[in-house]
């Protein structure tokens, strides 16, 4: 029995002896050599937070628009005598752009002038007896009424008459004609499009949360669809209320286009500056990790890995806005992120300075 006791306590003994040496094993391997009591650390990418001016814009679709435009038409019904445009040409206001045939008008006028004539030598007939107490104040009354409407009638038949000869209500580019000469037109035969190109509206607009930032003047650049040459606008006018279908409040912008290189009807892609802060942090997009309650961001802190919440704001291209959680001088942590946990020992390559490790 003492044998058979002394055989069990060796194997324990032994057992014992292997798992101590198992433990003290795995404890070297994960000591890194020169550094007891610490993980190995893992070699990340980095930049330096400081400062910059940033330029919070917004990029919009709208649409160029004739600062004046019209449809030519003729007020009165007639023959078309002549037409004193050339399709495609520059006129300017007060130009004559067509006339139609007034001979009826001319002649109406003329009968007018007679019986404004006649009432006016009966009104003053009239008049005369009137102080003569010959005639009733009724019939002075009667033959005065005569005469004002005469006057009145020959005044209708020169409007009507100054309408027959059509001028340009402003100056611009007369479009392409309808008409000929001889053509009967009426109030609803279209001549032509007449169009001031020199300057061009642009229509457009903004998502509600923006509305209180607008002001009139603010000056925005835009681009075509058929150019990418950059064009400058001032906004002058703002739609006082929201759209409620579209929840978005609309304005509009003038450019000048002296060489009419401008079309309208033309798209345009408006880039609209919301603010300028000259103070911005800004970092890199892939510096940024979604998590549960938003986005977090990992800085290095006294060697180690730092996770810090954010609030994000503007986007450009490549970066973005850090609205808080961050100060000027932190060390963002920009590349080798994923593996990182919040403690872990970290080697920092800088991105914006000289390198450097250890941060």
């Amino acid at each position: 029995m003492k044998a058979k006791h002394i055989i069990y306590a060796i194997i324990v003994i032994g057992m014992g002896s292997l798992i101590l040496y198992r433990i003290s094993s795995n404890s070297e391997l994960v000591k890194p050599s020169g550094s007891v009591g610490q993980a190995r650390s893992v070699t990340v990418s980095g930049m330096v937070l400081a400062p910059q001016v940033f330029k919070d814009n917004i990029s919009l679709s709208g649409t160029l628009e004739a600062n004046e435009q019209i449809d030519i038409r003729s007020e009165i019904s007639g023959i078309v005598e002549s037409i004193n445009f050339n399709e495609g040409s520059k006129v300017n206001q007060g130009q004559v752009l067509f006339q139609v045939n007034d001979v009826e008008l001319q002649a109406q006028l003329s009968k007018v002038f007679t019986a404004q004539k006649l009432a006016s030598e009966n009104e003053r007939r009239a008049k005369l007896l009137l102080e003569k107490q010959a005639i009733s104040q009724e019939e002075y009354d009667v033959a005065s009424a005569d005469y004002q409407s005469a006057i009145a009638e020959a005044q209708l038949i020169k409007a009507q008459l100054s309408k027959a000869t059509v001028r340009a209500p402003f100056s611009g580019v007369i479009g392409l004609r309808s008409i000929s000469t001889g053509t009967y037109v009426t109030p609803t035969t279209p001549i032509a499009k007449l169009v001031n190109t020199e300057q061009l509206k642009i229509t457009f607009s903004i998502p509600e949360k923006y509305a209180s930032q607008m002001k009139v003047g603010t000056l925005l650049t835009f681009t075509t669809s058929d150019s990418q040459t950059e064009h400058s606008a001032k906004v002058y006018a703002i739609e006082p209320e929201v759209e409620l279908a579209t929840r978005t409040l609309k304005m509009r912008a003038i450019t000048q286009n002296p060489d009419g290189n401008l079309y309208p009807g033309t798209f345009a892609n408006v880039v609209l500056p919301l603010e300028t802060v000259t103070d911005a942090l800004l970092v890199p997009t892939e510096a940024l990790i979604p998590v549960q309650n938003g986005k977090k961001i990992f800085i290095s802190e006294g060697g180690n890995a730092k996770e810090v919440l954010v609030e994000i704001g503007a986007r450009t291209g490549s970066s973005v806005r850090i609205l808080s959680g961050l100060k000027p001088g932190d060390t963002v942590l920009t590349y080798g992120v994923m593996a990182l946990k919040n403690g872990t020992p970290v080697q920092v390559t800088l991105d914006n300075a000289e390198n450097n490790s250890g941060f």
